[in-house]
């Protein structure tokens, strides 16, 4: 019994240093509880087992002291009956029934210190599973608790997309931006159909150049 108490104690000790370093500790708590069920439950096999051996050395016991106590009555009527060998036989069996009792007195007293350790051990096992399966509980709602903090902070977070002011602000940003690529295409447009007035000029005038040389050469001529 002492020896399973030992690793029990080693099992809740190292399960703390455990929670400090892992990244999920409701799973880890799970893994102990189950370990710690299994044992519950085998825990409680044993000490039933352990109960109806105790009540049966019980019952051996008293019998046997049932039997001691009547062979000694049954000397005495001997006795009184002036039947001494009979009563040496029944004195005989008296201190056999006697010495019986004493050996299962003894391993009843074994047995019985043996079951209320294990009934003290059990009870610990269950006192354990319930407060590990307390904590375990606490552990849940606190990652509950930081994960509804996490989509708070995302939803209405000082973050830049849902900042009213930054977000209203890119949207004017990019209104102007469309508005300026606007303009500079409307600007090329207008400046496309200036160079092609200046070009229509230019050419005209080339021409009517041509044309006036054209006339001098025929006056030349004529």
């Amino acid at each position: 019994m002492s020896v399973i108490k030992r690793v029990r104690d080693m099992t809740v000790a190292t399960l703390n240093d455990r929670l400090e370093k892992t990244e999920d500790p409701v799973r880890l708590i799970d893994q102990f509880l189950w370990s710690t069920h299994q044992e519950i439950i085998q825990s409680e096999q044993l000490h039933r087992q352990y109960s109806a051996h105790t009540d049966s050395l019980y019952r051996q016991w008293k019998e046997a002291e049932q039997w001691r106590d009547r062979r000694e009555q049954q000397a005495m009527t001997a006795l009184k009956a002036g039947e001494e060998s009979a009563a040496k036989l029944a004195l005989q069996d008296k201190m056999a029934h006697e010495e019986k009792a004493a050996r299962y007195q003894g391993l009843y007293e074994q047995s019985r210190s043996e079951l209320n350790e294990l009934e003290q051990l059990l009870q610990e096992l269950r006192d354990e599973y319930r407060a590990v399966y307390d904590r375990r509980q606490f552990y849940v709602a606190r990652m509950e608790s930081l994960r509804l903090q996490q989509r708070l902070n995302a939803r209405f977070g000082p973050s830049a997309d849902s900042n009213p002011s930054t977000m209203f602000r890119r949207l004017d940003d990019r209104l102007t931006d469309m508005e300026l690529e606007t303009k500079s295409l409307r600007d090329l447009r207008r400046m496309g159909q200036e160079f092609a007035y200046q070009a229509g000029s230019v050419i005209h005038e080339a021409i009517e150049k041509e044309l006036q040389q054209l006339k001098r050469k025929l006056q030349q001529g004529g």
